[in-house]
């Protein structure tokens, strides 16, 4: 009772509990700070993780002089491995696509049709056309955002130039193949939905002339975190066949630019919780100053140090804990609502926040993780239990005798 009514301001202590309320304010505005950034990371860390592996194989096994024969029967061995999922023998290539008089850059993938209906992230993300329509020595399937750039729908023309052309007398001539769109696909990362192009894998073989060839085969595993242990064991079995890259050594630079980001946020905001319990040390010593002769009284009256101590640790230690749980609370309603949020903000302000184009995603994700929400709030509570320790001691350590004499 004592230590909430000092909580309370009354008109001669209205700045100390200014004081208090910034510090709560402050608290609450650090753990939720820290959960919504935290959350923005893993969900952006995790989007990508998902999206990456999810077009690109786990495992990559390349064959000398970019080709490998005989795929099929060594697709056949690796799919009998434990842990793997699907294998599909692929044909990468870059060209020069245009259309409609605008020309991009852009990636072929030549696939068989049937295993790219298993890849859920595309065959589930169809824009237009279907993938039924995807067969033939002519059709392929665009990303949205490259159609829309291009001017292309469904059944339109594109043209692929490949820069590993004809050999003729005059120099080497480009090859130039116009294919239908047979659809679009819309994946939700901007370097994809951009610039990557599936058709399918005997038309791929004819237009990069390999014919009885493959570039890569892409193998899918059940948990991509055994990537290198499943890697080691298809190096046994390939042999001197072709090479062995894990989705960790191709995007290790990427990943590890996340990490790093996210760990050095981390240290900064947490910074904003230690200068609120800052606050809430400098509130309380100022309380304690202030209360001198009210904790000489109770102790005339028969009050124990160790109670003084109990009254004003419950007073500081009130204004971490209702700031953290405020804090939390707004956080995870923050989260649950970010997309809200930023197209909200957007609207008001009329500028790009996230732009695809930078960020690789269309949507601003977030995921919460319980176990760093738990240890963000368990440090505003550590925090805050800290800070209010000495001014508790200091008003415990008050003489009665002096304190009445000189206040």
């Amino acid at each position: 009772m004592v230590a909430m009514r000092y909580l309370r301001a009354r008109r001669q202590e209205g700045f100390i509990s200014v004081i208090a309320w910034f510090s709560l304010l402050g608290i609450a505005l650090g753990v939720a700070t820290l959960i919504i950034v935290m959350s923005v990371m893993n969900g952006f860390r995790q989007e990508l993780l998902t999206r990456i592996l999810g077009i690109n194989g786990h495992l990559m096994v390349s064959g000398a002089s970019n080709q490998l024969t005989d795929f099929d029967p060594l697709a056949e061995k690796l799919r009998g491995l434990a842990g793997v999922t699907l294998v599909t023998p692929m044909i990468e290539g870059q060209v020069m696509a245009t259309a409609n008089g605008v020309a991009r850059g852009a990636v072929v993938r030549g696939v068989r049709p049937e295993d790219l209906a298993k890849r859920a992230i595309v065959a589930d993300n169809i824009d237009a056309g279907s993938l039924q329509d995807l067969e033939g020595g002519d059709a392929v399937l665009i990303g949205s955002r490259m159609a829309s750039l291009m001017g292309l729908k469904v059944g339109d023309s594109i043209s692929l130039i490949s820069p590993k052309g004809n050999v003729t007398a005059f120099g080497t001539v480009p090859r130039l193949r116009a294919y239908r769109v047979a659809g679009t696909f819309r994946i939700g990362m901007y370097e994809y939905d951009s610039s990557f192009i599936f058709m399918p894998l005997p038309a791929a073989q004819t237009y990069f002339r390999l014919p009885e060839a493959v570039t890569n085969l892409e193998v899918f595993i059940d948990n991509p975190d055994n990537a290198r242990r499943l890697g080691i064991e298809i190096v046994r079995v390939i042999g001197a066949k072709g090479q062995v890259h894990d989705w960790q050594q191709v995007n290790s630079t990427f990943f590890n630019a996340i990490q790093v980001e996210r760990n050095v946020m981390f240290l900064i905001l947490t910074l904003i919780i230690v200068v609120a319990a800052f606050n809430i040390v400098s509130s309380m010593i100022m309380l304690v100053k202030d209360k001198g002769r009210d904790i000489a009284i109770l102790r005339t009256m028969g009050a124990t140090a160790g109670m003084i101590m109990r009254i004003f640790f419950l007073s500081g230690a009130s204004i971490g804990v209702i700031g953290t749980i405020a804090g939390f609370l707004l956080g995870v309603l923050f989260c649950d609502n970010i997309e809200s949020i930023r197209q909200g903000i957007q609207m008001l302000t009329g500028t790009q926040l996230f732009d695809e184009t930078i960020y690789f995603l269309s949507k601003l994700p977030a995921k919460m993780d319980a176990t760093e929400v738990a240890a963000v709030v368990g440090m505003g509570l550590g925090l805050s239990f800290l800070a209010t320790l000495y001014p508790a001691w200091r008003a415990s350590r008050i003489d009665p005798a002096e304190a009445l004499r000189y206040e």
